[in-house]
């Protein structure tokens, strides 16, 4: 249709149209001739003469002819210049079925299992509400300050359009007002104005003016309104009346007070200029602008408005961006995910998905309570972590002369890619991060202004410990807590899903593989350091260079006792060791050496805590999941999971239950045990901390009936650490923020239950296999001076013993002797 309509236009501006142009521009051009010579004074003094005395008419015939032709042109110009615009020929111009089916570019929104709204992902910061939902005070505010007349007109209001043509145009009075309906500014937020030169107002005007006719045949008043509210700029990218509730008094737009509407509606005519975080007194008069015509227009009596002129002007400004609000790391990591999966989702169109505009909600299994306590947690431990760590290198730097720890940190940065990518030489790029500049930097105390150089901003940041929590629930593999660092503005790298070392908390994984190859749990092993000539005379040390006695499993994964690790992986297989970390969850290529054994892998707390959460769920492997269902804006589910989905039975579930057992004990008996002095915990846990080499990590992964949770501590460089052992280790470092974690959800009444609970029951049998000593002493060893004295006192009395009977029995046969003489 349009097609036809783009020649039909065509034929007739080149077929008929130029010659009659042509043919107009040849009598114009005539007569301009016969003009120009009499355009001076006396020759009109002499014409009017003649006219008086001739009375002649043909004069005013060829005026009377050259003005109805110009008219005719003009009509035909006019009527041809319409049918251009409305055919789109002159730009596009929306169809029906697309006016009908109108959207606004709308957030995608992020909630938690429990409602709360995370996040939101936008190009343009908008959220539709509908007309029920918005304040009525809004609404009267918009039609008595931007289109009085809105119903009484079918989108464009001739009255007002008079008024801009003598008042504005002719009478140059600005004040006067604009002639654009609600209908009109509709148009214009929905399909923007384009640059047409010299020809640009009066066909965006037009456009605008079919557009909003085609509007008002389509949708109620009410409708239009919704859409108006829903798409109105309000200043940078923030859109609607639900946003700029939420931003400049942080309620909704059902909830707005009259006096509230009118700064919102005040703000329609200057964004900038009336907006009341820049200027507050601006922004109130303009309110008392609408103030008054609401009351005009008889919304509001001149009593109330009076009464509200009044009041001062009080906002309650909340400004999020994507680092604000809670579980940044989460969003960003959703964001990364949603953003590939939308692009491969089509719409009914045959278009993909877009995150950022097609208004989303995304509905995921983090818990906000949960949420908010890890990021406590996280907050309150490592404010006095940060504070020890400077104290115990004050003076002196981490890394020492190891200048590579700078570098690294340069080449990561963002200042250092621009100008890279900008062309920059090495030299060019060291030289302007060695340049003082202003800059705001990141404290837990608050931030502070300083003059610094870039180079020194890296070293002051590279000081800083970071941490990484993640909190699952085993049964169901729902992700309630993710704290991927201690602040998103400042530190973008997530500590969930990054690799380090993970130290003793691989052990379990070996105790499990070796009780699946028949060890039993009551079983001793001598701590004893031995040495493995096939593994290239490998000889592990314990931590506490602590040797002799006997443990059993649960007593040496207790203490974490490295010999006897050792032995277990030894006696495990190291193949199949690392075929156990698989099934349990853990994806990354593992080294299979024996020191796996000691927690030489580099793993995510992502997969640790699968793995951990393994155990917790009777040997059934679960995934993470963090997304439940995801619908479009019409409420259609575009997918959803359903619990239970891809479990599958990966390890014995009695020795899955003694996993739990063993490691009860290090909360009993070994590392963990400040949990219960220190935060008072009395529910069933079972957990394994780990130090890794030159405590570089602290980790504490911990189980208790609901939840599995790990954390790790550590410096974004391995060289950022502790000096000694005492302060560096996991229980010292990790272990505060799960004790913390965990003691506010035991004491939050919306948790009821966490306080008191209990794993399950274990069978008679698997008690009875488990009652053992953790540890036992070998047979004491006699001091070497006794045994010395104690043999030689044996063998002198063995030989008094020895020589008294020879003596007798000499002395016998001496008297023998005598009496055989003595007869004879």
């Amino acid at each position: 249709m349009r097609a036809t309509l783009k020649k039909i236009i065509k034929f007739i501006v080149t077929k008929i149209m130029a010659p009659f142009v042509r043919l107009v521009h040849g009598e114009l051009s005539a007569f301009w001739k016969s003009l120009k010579p009499k355009f001076t004074r006396a020759y009109w003094q002499q014409k009017r003469a003649e006219w008086q005395e001739s009375r002649s008419r043909s004069d005013y015939r060829f005026l009377y002819r050259i003005f109805l032709k110009l008219s005719l042109f003009g009509i035909l110009f006019l009527v041809l210049f319409y049918f251009a615009v409305y055919s789109g020929f002159l730009g596009g111009m929306p169809s029906t079925k697309e006016l009908k089916s109108v959207r606004n570019n709308t957030a995608s929104e992020v909630y938690s299992a429990d409602g709360v709204l995370l996040g939101r992902y936008y190009i343009q910061d908008r959220t539709n509400v509908k007309f029920s939902d918005i304040s009525p005070a809004a609404i009267h505010a918009l039609i008595a300050t931007e289109d009085a007349r809105f119903y009484d007109h079918s989108g464009v209001d001739a009255r007002s359009l008079a008024r801009v043509f003598l008042k504005t145009l002719l009478l140059q009075n600005e004040s006067s007002g604009g002639g654009s309906t609600l209908s009109q500014q509709l148009a214009k937020n929905l399909y923007p104005r384009k640059n047409y030169m010299l020809w640009d107002m009066p066909i965006n005007k037009l456009r605008e003016m079919i557009i909003a006719r085609k509007l008002e045949s389509i949708y109620s008043k009410e409708e239009l309104l919704e859409l108006y509210l829903n798409t109105v700029p309000m200043g940078g990218n923030l859109y609607g009346i639900e946003r700029a509730s939420r931003r400049f008094f942080n309620t909704s737009a059902d909830s707005l007070k009259t006096e509230e509407a009118a700064v919102l509606i005040g703000m329609l005519k200057a964004t900038t200029t009336y907006n009341p975080r820049l200027d507050l007194e601006r922004s109130t008069q303009r309110r008392n602008v609408v103030l008054g015509q609401m009351a005009k227009y008889e919304y509001l009596s001149a009593r109330e408005a009076d009464s509200l002129r009044q009041l001062p002007l009080k906002l309650k400004y909340n400004y999020t961006t994507h680092n604000d609000g809670i579980a940044p790391y989460f969003r960003e990591h959703l964001r990364q995910e949603l953003v590939s999966w939308a692009a491969g989702k089509k719409k009914k169109n045959g278009e993909p998905y877009n995150l950022y505009k097609d208004g989303l909600k995304i509905y995921t299994t983090i818990d906000a309570g949960m949420q908010r306590h890890a990021e406590a947690a996280v907050r309150k431990h490592m404010t006095q972590l940060q504070k020890q760590f400077d104290a115990h290198w004050r003076g002196r730097t981490p890394w020492g002369r190891n200048s590579d720890v700078l570098q690294v940190a340069m080449q990561r940065s963002d200042r250092y890619k621009k100008m890279r990518d900008a062309g920059k030489s090495e030299a060019d790029i060291l030289e302007a991060f060695r340049q003082p500049v202003p800059m705001q930097v990141y404290a837990w105390g608050g931030n502070d202004k300083k003059e610094m150089s870039p180079m020194d901003s890296l070293a002051y940041y590279s000081r800083f410990l970071n941490t990484g929590l993640f909190s699952v629930e085993p049964h169901s593999g729902y992700v309630r807590a993710w704290v991927g660092g201690i602040n998103h503005h400042v530190f973008k790298y997530d500590h969930v899903k990054a690799k380090r070392q993970v130290g003793s908390t691989f052990k379990p994984i070996v105790y499990a593989a070796a009780l699946e190859q028949g060890l039993k749990p009551c079983d001793y092993f001598p701590n004893e350091r031995q040495v493995y000539p096939e593994y290239d005379n490998w000889s592990p040390r314990n931590a506490s260079e602590q040797y002799g006695g006997e443990y059993s499993m649960r007593g040496a994964l207790a203490h974490s006792v490295n010999t006897i690790s050792a032995q277990m992986i030894m006696k495990a297989g190291v193949g199949r060791t690392v075929a156990m970390a698989h099934r349990l969850g853990i994806d990354s290529k593992l080294p299979e050496v024996p020191s796996l054994a000691l927690g030489t892998a580099d793993l995510s707390l992502q997969e640790m805590v699968t793995a951990y959460a393994t155990f917790a769920n009777r040997g059934m492997q679960v995934e993470p999941v963090y997304i439940t269902k995801i619908e479009d804006r019409e409420g259609r589910v575009l997918r959803e999971h359903r619990q239970g989905e891809g479990a599958k039975k990966v390890l014995d579930e009695e020795t899955a239950a003694i996993m739990l057992h063993l490691m009860q004990g290090v909360v009993e008996e070994g590392s963990a045990g400040r949990l219960r002095s220190g935060y008072g915990l009395k529910m069933d846990i079972a957990g394994k901390t780990g130090t890794t080499q030159n405590h570089t990590d602290g980790w504490f992964i911990g189980i208790t009936p609901q939840l599995v949770t790990g954390v790790w501590v550590g410096g974004e460089s391995p060289e950022v650490r502790f000096r000694t052992l005492e302060l560096g280790q996991g229980s010292r470092t990790a272990l505060p923020i799960w004790g913390e974690y965990i003691r506010r959800i035991a004491i939050d009444p919306a948790y009821k239950g966490y306080y008191n609970s209990r794993f399950d029951p274990l069978p008679p049998r698997v008690l009875e296999a488990l009652n053992c000593e953790s540890f036992r002493a070998e047979p004491p060893r006699e001091n070497f001076l006794e045994r010395l004295l104690d043999n030689v006192g044996k063998k002198a009395a063995q030989s008094y013993e020895e020589w008294k009977e020879n003596w007798k029995e000499r002395r016998k046969q001496q008297r023998e002797e005598r009496k055989r003489k003595r007869g004879n």
